[in-house]
């Protein structure tokens, strides 16, 4: 990332350039994994029987996708990133949930949408890429109905030993060059392992939700806290 322009136009302009290779890289760099979490992730919700539910940068609506398997509510998809979104609609399309899931090109930091509106907001691998954490946040918190429950999917950092120590390595030098032999971006994956350094997650994730309007905040960490599962509701 330069200074020269704001986060939230070099990650548009980033997840452009690899949106091609992004769905194969997600699997492949994590082994699959991240389908079982992002199960996970819909399980909790659906366990809230939502009518409404947002997928904030929903990328290639990976997400969106799983839970419309479970369910058939409407599910409006958001991402900042129009070359993600024309991927996730050609998926759409051949899965026929077109008409299920609507993707549009927003910012999550505004979202084009009145207060008091999803009874769920979802996000998978997206909130450490905001530019203003606590605004996405805000603004998630703002579009949800009262009551309604947010749920965060994002990496996070292992803490116990050996687990620790063969994550930073593989995430320090392992995922950047495979990552940047299959996309050919040579920033996308070393972009990663930085943003997951700079995210807070743990607690410091939980006291965010908190000073941004949500109560009963929870986290859920998943294979020896690679990724944690954050929920938390709106009041």
């Amino acid at each position: 990332m330069t200074a020269s322009t704001g986060k939230k136009e070099q990650v548009r302009v980033m997840f452009d350039n690899i949106a091609h290779k992004y769905d194969f890289l997600n699997h492949f760099l994590s082994a699959g994994i991240d389908i079982g979490w992002r199960k996970k992730l819909v399980k909790m919700i659906n366990q809230h029987q939502p009518q409404r539910t947002l997928d904030v940068a929903t990328g290639t609506a990976d997400l969106a996708i799983a839970l419309a398997k479970k369910t058939k509510m409407p599910i409006t998809g958001i991402d900042i990133s129009n070359g993600m979104l024309d991927i996730g609609r050609k998926k759409l399309k051949k899965l026929n949930l077109d008409q299920q899931i609507v993707l549009q090109q927003a910012d999550s930091e505004n979202l084009p949408f009145d207060d008091n509106v999803f009874d769920a907001v979802m996000v998978a691998f997206g909130v450490r890429n905001f530019e203003t954490l606590d605004k996405g946040l805000a603004e998630m918190n703002r579009v949800l109905n009262p009551g309604g429950m947010l749920a965060v999917l994002e990496f996070s950092r292992p803490r116990k030993f050996p687990v620790k120590q063969v994550y930073n390595f593989y995430f320090r030098y392992i995922l950047p060059l495979l990552g940047r032999m299959i996309s050919k971006d040579k920033g996308a994956y070393t972009y990663l392992p930085e943003s997951v350094g700079q995210f807070p997650d743990g607690q410091d994730f939980l006291d965010h939700l908190t000073s941004c309007g949500y109560h009963k905040n929870t986290e859920r960490r998943l294979s020896f806290g690679i990724a944690t599962i954050y929920t938390g509701f709106k009041a």
